[in-house]
């Protein structure tokens, strides 16, 4: 199981449904649009503080941003 894309497509589909684009996700959280996008395909690699800072940011658990889903 690849990390990065688990937390990819987690952030994407929590930041879809709580109506967020990138945009406001990267002013909500004091991230980058580009770091959001790049998590947001597989291409980075969160720290501990860098998951809680987003789970914070989109109000959710951190742990939602790891729980693995029906693609794994």
């Amino acid at each position: 199981m690849d990390m990065r894309k688990l937390v990819g497509r987690n952030a994407r589909k929590i930041r879809e449904k709580a109506g967020l684009t990138q945009e406001q996700l990267a002013e909500i959280s004091g991230f980058s649009q580009q770091y959001i996008s790049g998590l947001e395909k597989g291409r980075r690699n969160p720290t501990i503080v860098t998951l809680y800072e987003l789970a914070s940011a989109l109000r959710v658990n951190h742990v939602e941003l790891v729980r693995p889903d029906e693609q794994d």
